[in-house]
């Protein structure tokens, strides 16, 4: 038994579907037409009658404005004054004109004194006036109803102004003509309710809806009429109409199905073998462009993919190759641990920040490979662990003492990312040196501390002689004394001006005022604040300065305190009774100054290391004196001034030179 093709069963099928289709619309539409056209109608006449009670309504609100305008007139209070009842009825009449209303009276205690139209039975309107304004009147059961509104005249108590809209056939008429339906009042209804229906004994679709005082009285009901025979017309014509666009779409679907079947399967089974080459991971086969529209589309789509995958498994790769590499040359350790805490991943900084290789850190218990220590020996990983509060937090952070393989300690900030995709990661910072620095800082702390207590005793105890033998002392002691003082103040002074000058360097506060700078004026200073020194040492200044010296840009006091630590630093280290040099040379962009000493040098590997933070020669100083931030401070200021500081030693003193820019022309 031979099989059909599919494109024969594409046809067949297809055909089928759309026959149905086409019998079960024939079947279906008509009614669901002729259901769809009566609720379109009802719901037409429906609208129409709410519309014709607003719209009553708007007449009401209008003949109500109507009568508050007129009895704001002033024409209507002369003449009501006058007592002019003809001329009353006259300017009634106009009134009644311009605005559009049926009539217009005036009454005055309950009593006819004018009106526009003698037709309207003004007395019984009178006599009916109740606390609704505006409300209905109706004289008789065959008469129609009329809107009546009235309003009181501004200054003649008991006189009242009475507008009145008749809603007879002609405002029903005028209604219907709006609205595209016959509109009629008739008498009330028992309900309350806007009902629509289908009279098919007199041919049409009626809504009757309700009308009310503003009392809840009932007023009359509006019916809104539309011929059924105008439906069933346009409805006969839409089902003619759809029968035939069916049949047609009918032929069309089938005749399109008969030849698209024809040539869809062989671009199927082409793109379903591509697809199956995709499935096996063959990505560098490109598919072949199919013919038709979605068969087209369908190969393109998966041509498209194809590329997709190819790109995505590319970029895949390059993106893990990118992140492995940002991984592992990034300074500070990286390592992730799963809900359990076991290392799944570690960087080759951490590895080597913990003295470990990675083969032997992965798949273990973090806690047993950074082996954690608090100050009590314990470990923290049960109840401070950083990872555990990261968990239920942003993020957490923690400063950790880890031991080594080796024996050696550590301290690491590790800071630890929320939980997520499995696995949470850690990165560990090395913080062992900076731990080292502030342990630096705190027995600099101590060793200022001490440097301010030794001048300090020193300058106490000369005051305490000048106090108690003052009256003894010759003028030579009395003066020895004073320059004891003057030296320990000086001292005092460069050590709080380091120290202050320290901070603001650090803090980033630190900046220079850039003006005309003399340098012959700086070295003069600054020998005139260290001379108090160098007279207790018995040391001299040879000053070999080249004349002129250019000026340059620059803060005169920042500059002043880099000479007076040179000369501080030069009359520290020099023997008693030495030359302290102080030259310079002018060369075609800048100018160069330095001081030299007389003392014992220091080795060519210490020349750079001069220039650090809390950086002291402590073999070489003949005095603890200082903190270490006198030439760090130097460098500091002439480097902000663009220029460069540097220290040279022959094996017999040491040379400090300053080089500054000469200031442009």
């Amino acid at each position: 038994m031979n099989r059909l093709r599919l494109s024969t069963v594409l046809v067949i099928i297809n055909v089928g579907v759309l026959l149905l289709a086409v019998a079960g619309v024939a079947l279906a539409a008509g009614r669901l037409l002729e259901q769809l056209a009566d609720t379109q109608a009802l719901a037409r006449v429906a609208q129409a009658g709410t519309t014709a009670r607003q719209e009553i309504a708007r007449a009401g609100a209008g003949a109500l404005t109507n009568a508050q305008l007129l009895a704001e007139r002033p024409t209507l209070l002369r003449l009501l004054n006058a007592g002019d009842n003809a001329e009353l009825g006259r300017f009634l009449a106009q009134f009644g004109r311009t605005s559009g209303q049926g009539g217009c009276a005036l009454l005055r205690d309950d009593r006819l004194l004018a009106a526009s139209d003698a037709g309207v039975p003004w007395d019984t309107i009178a006599a009916r006036l109740g606390a609704a304004n505006p409300f209905f009147f109706r004289a008789g059961a065959a008469d129609p109803p009329i809107l009546v509104a009235r309003a009181d005249v501004a200054g003649m108590a008991g006189a009242h102004v009475l507008v009145v809209q008749p809603l007879d056939a002609a405002f029903a008429q005028a209604l219907g003509d709006d609205l595209g339906v016959t509109i009629t009042i008739a008498d009330p209804s028992a309900g309350a309710d806007i009902t629509a229906t289908r009279n098919d004994d007199l041919g049409l679709f009626q809504a009757r809806v309700p009308l009310a005082a503003s009392d809840g009285a009932p007023a009359g009901t509006i019916v809104a009429s539309l011929p059924t025979t105008s439906v069933e017309q346009s409805l006969g014509q839409l089902s003619r109409n759809l029968l035939l666009i069916a049949l047609g779409v009918a032929v069309l679907a089938g005749l399109t199905s008969f030849l698209l079947g024809r040539r869809l399967a062989k671009p199927l089974e082409t793109l379903t073998g591509a697809a199956a080459r995709i499935g096996r991971g063959d990505l560098a086969t490109p598919i072949a462009v199919a013919p038709g529209g979605e068969i087209g589309t369908l190969a393109s789509t998966l041509e498209e993919m194809r590329w997709q995958l190819l790109r995505l498994t590319a970029d895949l790769h390059r993106r893990q190759s990118e992140s492995q590499a940002i991984i592992t040359g990034i300074i500070e350790g990286v390592f992730s641990v799963d809900r359990e805490r076991a290392i799944r991943f570690v960087n080759p900084q951490a590895a080597a920040l913990l003295g470990r290789a990675p083969g032997d850190i992965v798949g273990r218990f973090c806690g047993d490979v950074l082996n954690p220590r608090m100050p009590d020996g314990t470990r923290p990983c049960a109840e401070h662990c950083p990872i555990i509060h990261a968990r239920f937090r942003d993020g957490a952070q923690a400063t950790e003492h880890v031991l080594l393989p080796d024996g050696r300690r550590r301290t690491v900030v590790i800071t630890s990312a929320p939980f997520a995709a499995d696995q949470q990661v850690q990165v560990l910072r090395d913080e062992t040196e900076r731990e080292m620095v502030r342990r630096l800082r705190d027995a600099v702390l101590a060793n200022i501390s001490h440097e301010f207590r030794t001048p300090l005793s020193a300058q106490l105890a000369s005051i305490e002689l000048l106090l108690d033998q003052l009256p003894t002392l010759s003028t030579e002691q009395i003066g020895q004394l004073v320059l004891s003082l003057q030296r320990g103040t000086l001292r005092l002074t460069q050590l709080i001006d380091n120290l202050l000058e320290s901070a603001r360097i650090e803090s980033g506060h630190f900046a220079i005022r850039r003006r005309p700078v003399a340098l012959d004026e700086v070295i003069e200073d600054a020998l005139e604040l260290t001379r108090p020194l160098l007279v207790q040492r018995g040391q001299h200044a040879s000053i070999e300065l080249p004349f002129p010296l250019p000026p340059i840009e620059g803060d005169a006091p920042l500059l002043t305190q880099v000479f007076v630590n040179l000369l501080a630093n030069a009359n520290k280290f020099a023997p008693d009774g030495s030359s302290i040099a102080v030259g310079g040379a002018v060369g075609p962009r800048d100018v160069t100054l330095w001081v030299a000493d007389q003392g014992p040098g220091m080795p060519a590997s210490a020349a750079g290391a001069l220039f650090g933070r809390f950086v002291r020669s402590h073999g070489d100083e003949p005095e603890q004196n200082g903190v270490g931030l006198g030439l760090w401070i130097v460098q500091s200021i002439v480097e902000r001034h663009g220029g460069a500081v540097a220290a040279e030693s022959s094996g017999q003193g040491t040379r400090v030179r300053v080089t500054l820019p000469i200031a442009a022309g």
